[in-house]
């Protein structure tokens, strides 16, 4: 029944972070420079023992989603892919001394500030390059795609981090 559950609040978080980006979020846009990418949030706050081709999945099927609503082509789902097949070895990157448990989530409180950063920006960075140099298609305005890329994560990671704050519990049993 625990799978039943599992699928059942996964499916809830993709239609809500999907709707929020398309209805709301998507219109937010700060001096032509930074997009928030809001969606993302979906995929980076996964259960972190979520197996890789579930992640793979999921990362295709969002992308894919975003590409509809927006008619970019598969953009976001090549972006997103790329998110998803990062993501296990980010995690393997800044895995704590002591490991993570089965039951270990992407959650500031519980996993620190410092980690929390390193991960949510090393992660959103390399989205944001894959999905904006592949936007542009060549080198030719490369200074103004790298300031879309440095805005846009700057944007999504802070909108992700007050959603950490704001939605995900507080967990007191683990320093």
């Amino acid at each position: 029944m625990s799978g039943l559950r599992f699928l059942l609040i996964q499916t809830l978080r993709f239609f809500l972070y999907a709707g929020v980006h398309v209805l709301l979020i998507s219109r937010l846009v700060l001096f032509d420079l930074g997009w928030c990418f809001f969606y993302l949030g979906f995929l980076l706050f996964l259960p972190i023992a979520t197996p890789i081709v579930v992640q793979l999945l999921l990362s295709f099927g969002m992308g894919l989603t975003m590409d509809i609503f927006y008619d970019t082509g598969g953009l976001h789902a090549a972006a997103a892919v790329l998110l998803g097949f990062l993501r296990p070895w980010v995690l393997r990157l800044l895995t704590p001394r002591d490991g993570y448990d089965s039951a270990d989530t992407v959650n500031v409180h519980q996993m620190g500030w410092q980690w929390f950063s390193v991960y949510l920006l090393l992660l959103v960075l390399l989205h944001h390059a894959a999905f904006f140099l592949l936007e542009l298609g060549s080198f030719r305005h490369i200074g103004l795609t790298l300031g879309k890329i440095l805005g846009s994560a700057l944007f999504t990671s802070l909108a992700l981090l007050i959603v950490q704050l704001l939605f995900f519990p507080v967990r007191r049993g683990r320093n």
